[in-house]
């Protein structure tokens, strides 16, 4: 994180998620990978739930996720393309989107939005958290670290872009849809972004391969601007920007800043390094 802010993005994204004891921690999972986590210890000699990788976040709490190594990178395989784009990062814990939120402000970041992803999967609500608690959870954190003012509420559980539209008006409000979640919403019908405006959504955030002229025609008619995922290539971030999305989410920072200048597009300032104590 500290790298890309030194690099030069508009955003970063987040993804949240809320423990047993209510705690918001950083995971791309709703349970603790074993790709990306490493058990080290238990909290206690007797802990039943030990070991934790593979328990559901929500099934545990903040000290004991704390005890895990999500530092580590464990491929499935040798050729796996997860360890080839992430670097192992040893002995790093769990953050809670508190601490991320004081880092980003130590760095004096105000110019870079932040995009926090609320993990919610309304299929599987034993591993899901109350969808109105946890995004009121998000948006007080939110606004006691001053960043309401910069940021975009995502989810792919629409539920959660509905209530934000209530808590937090001035905010962004992302509606994440691919095709392998369209089921999760009743009565989608052929238009997704009336559908998501109608949700409470500002922007629609779709696949890559979802996008084309006739949904960001529909896009357009809605209102919405139009921020596609993952584009981690070039020649694809250029077709994406040619149909006219608004924002490309990417892995590869660097060389969407490359694609940017190319095109005489505005590239944002580095922020940083971070100052010492003092200074």
């Amino acid at each position: 994180m500290s790298r890309t802010m030194e690099l030069g993005v508009h955003a970063l994204e987040l993804d949240v998620a809320l423990t047993a004891d209510r705690r918001l921690v950083l995971t791309h999972d709703l349970t603790v990978s074993a790709v990306t986590s490493a058990d080290r210890r238990p909290l206690r000699a007797d802990d039943p739930l030990y070991p934790y990788v593979g328990k559901p976040i929500n099934a545990l709490t903040l000290a004991q996720l704390r005890t895990l190594d999500v530092g580590v990178r464990l491929p499935r395989h040798p050729d796996d393309p997860f360890a080839l784009t992430q670097v192992a990062m040893p002995e790093t814990r769990m953050p809670t989107l508190g601490a991320v939120l004081g880092l980003v402000n130590a760095y004096e970041a105000e110019g870079v939005r932040l995009h926090v992803e609320l993990k919610s999967d309304p299929t599987r609500p034993h591993l899901t958290a109350d969808p109105e608690l946890f995004t009121e959870l998000v948006v007080e954190e939110l606004d006691r670290h001053g960043r309401l003012d910069n940021v975009a509420i995502l989810s792919f559980d629409w539920r959660i872009i509905t209530h934000a539209a209530g808590l937090a008006p001035g905010a962004r409000r992302f509606a994440l849809i691919e095709l392998d979640t369209l089921h999760w919403h009743d009565g989608l019908g052929d238009d997704i972004p009336a559908a998501a405006r109608d949700a409470g959504a500002t922007t629609l955030s779709p696949e890559h391969v979802m996008v084309d002229e006739a949904l960001m025609a529909q896009a357009r008619a809605a209102g919405l601007d139009v921020a596609v995922w993952t584009v981690n290539e070039t020649g694809l971030a250029a077709r994406m920007l040619d149909l006219g999305v608004a924002g490309i989410v990417t892995d590869y920072p660097d060389r969407m800043r490359e694609l940017w200048r190319e095109r005489g597009m505005e590239l944002p300032e580095p922020v940083g390094p971070l100052k010492p104590v003092g200074v």
